[in-house]
């Protein structure tokens, strides 16, 4: 069931996760989402994109204004890449990473923004900036 749900995943990478929780799984497959949490506990599966924990295939859905969610860990990469791909003299807010991803029809909150850019370990804009020195500066 999780292959199935997660085989674009598998071909094309993160960005093609899908979102997926136990009760997907449990009803997929006719067992109580108590039962799928303990068989994929501690479990890893080997995959085209190498060994991963089962638990990793489990992503909440963001809803795009496609009509087809989003995993969180899809929109963490589409962060990453703005802040990557940013000028570093002018680092993005997450009032405008937020902006950037409603532009791509991923309608999510400042606040969930901040969130996900600290779960990636990505300072703020202002530390960016900082950390990064004033544009033209050798650091």
């Amino acid at each position: 069931s999780i292959v199935r749900k997660q085989r674009d995943y598998l071909e094309w990478g993160v960005a093609h996760l899908k979102p997926l929780i136990l009760r997907d799984v449990a009803d997929d497959i006719g067992m109580h989402e108590s039962t799928v949490s303990r068989v994929v506990s501690n479990k890893w599966m080997a995959t085209p994109k190498g060994l991963l924990p089962m638990k990793f295939f489990f992503h909440s859905a963001i809803s795009s204004s496609a009509g087809e969610d989003v995993s969180s860990l899809a929109v963490k990469g589409k962060i990453k890449a703005l802040v990557d791909a940013e000028d570093a003299s002018q680092p993005l807010s997450d009032a405008r990473l937020s902006e950037l991803l409603a532009r791509e029809g991923i309608r999510i909150a400042r606040r969930t923004v901040a969130k996900y850019r600290e779960e990636l370990h990505i300072p703020s804009s202002s530390i960016r900036k900082v950390e990064r020195g004033p544009a033209g500066s050798p650091d």
